[in-house]
Formats: C-alpha cells, structure tokens, sequence
C-alpha cells in the first residue's frame, strides 16, 4: 500500500498544477446548471428539466476528471518519462494500481462541489443514501479511469488518443440519460435503432445518475432505486479496471 500510495501522491500533486484551470471548469459545470439548465426549464412543461440535469451534470464532472489521468499517461508514454517511473523503488502492478486508483479519486474529489451543489438545490440524502451515492460514483470514477487509462496506452500519438476520447465521450454521454430521460431515448427503438437504446440502459453513466435521482428527486419523478443500477456501475468499475492494469503492464514490459 506504501507504494501505492506514493503513486497516488505523485498524481494528485500533478492534478493540482492545473488548479486554476480546474477550478474554472467547475465554474462552468456551475454555470450550466444554474444558467443553462434554468432557461431549459422555462422552455419545457414536460420536466423541471433543472432538477433532472443536477445529478447528471455531476457524472458529467467526474467523467471529465476522471478521464485526465490518460492524457498524463499517454503524454508520459509518448515521452518515455515513464523510464523514470519504472526506476522507482515498486513493481509494475503497484504502479499500476496506484495510478488508475488515483484516476478515480482524483475524479471523485473533482465531482465533490457539484454533488454538495446538488444536495443543496435538491435535498439532502439520509445516510445509507449517501453511502451509495459516494460507492456508485467512486465505481464508476475508478471504471472511467480504466477506460482512459487503456486508450491512453494503446494509441501511438497525442491525435489518435484524442480522437479516440472524442468517440467516448459522445457515445457514453449522448447514449445515456445524463442530459435527457432515458423514455426520450426510448423512441429510437421505434425507428430500428434498439441496440441505441440497449446500450443506453446498459450504460453506467445512466445508471449513475439516475442511482443519484433515485435518492435526490420526489418519487412523482419516477425514478426508483434498483440494486441493478448499483451492480451495472460495479461491472463496468471491474472490467475497465483490470483492463486497464493488464494494458499499463504491458506498456511497461516493453522497457
């Protein structure tokens, strides 16, 4: 665990380089809500869509946090500064570890403003509420992390790593019910796009913020805490996880 924690350290102090940058984007991600999401509730007698969108604007942070420990590494990757890290004093699994841990907590302490915004406009969860609310977004922060940290180790230049990204983001985020009902999404099937729809239901950022909803909205919203939304999170976290552990050992190996 020393090790580990080494290497947790090495990553959080190089996420706080970008402070400033970080502390803007969450003023943005504040801003959505508050600005944004406000004139969309104006605009819609369908849904408060300001109530709805607070929790998913919370997954939304912690992806986007979560997802910068690949950019570390695929920097580090394309510049061999991980021949330095190699020299430390800790094996390959270790460094593995550590760093897709930190992926995820640095995610998590990202995402903290915008999920206390939410109990604040929303309300506040009873103790074993919060208990899942905080184990479902470690999972999944720890799950994006893996994501990340396995497309950072398999392309070969800064361009590819982006683009892949860019073809993540928006399949994850605009095939998921972060910012609209998953029964919008639900119409495609209508329209011979099923699979959309399955792989919007399967998606853990869906289920993360309608986990969030379950416990935050009135029960007339009609979301219902399922213990499958906690599990879908809990296999998503596993697989990216150990997939991105076997890709950044591999990488190492080759040096």
């Amino acid at each position: 665990m020393k090790a580990i924690l080494h290497v947790i350290e090495y990553d959080f102090r190089n996420f706080f380089r970008y402070r400033f940058f970080i502390a803007a984007l969450i003023a943005m991600n504040l801003a959505d809500l508050f600005i944004s999401a406000v004139v969309f509730t104006q605009m819609t007698s369908l849904v408060n869509y300001f109530r709805f969108f607070a929790p998913g604007l919370t997954v939304v942070g912690l992806f986007a946090s979560a997802f910068m420990i690949g950019r570390e590494i695929n920097m580090e990757v394309r510049r061999e500064i991980h021949h330095y890290l190699l020299s430390l004093p800790m094996t390959r699994t270790e460094l593995a570890v550590g760093r897709v841990l930190a992926g995820g907590l640095r995610g998590m302490l990202y995402m903290t403003p915008l999920l206390i915004t939410n109990f604040i406009v929303l309300r506040f969860p009873t103790l074993p509420q919060l208990s899942l609310i905080l184990l479902t977004l470690l999972l999944l922060a720890i799950g994006i992390s893996g994501v990340s940290i396995s497309i950072a180790v398999s392309t070969t230049s800064f361009e590819k790593f982006v683009t892949a990204r860019g073809v993540v983001y928006y399949m994850l985020f605009f095939c998921s019910s972060v910012f609209y009902p998953l029964s919008i999404i639900q119409i495609l099937a209508t329209k011979g796009l099923g699979p959309l729809v399955t792989f919007a239901q399967i998606n853990p950022l869906t289920n993360g913020s309608d986990l969030i909803r379950s416990f935050l909205l009135d029960a007339s919203s009609g979301y219902v805490f399922s213990p499958l939304m906690l599990l879908n999170v809990a296999v998503f976290s596993v697989i990216f996880a150990f997939l991105a552990l076997f890709a950044y050992s591999k990488i190492l190996q080759r040096h």
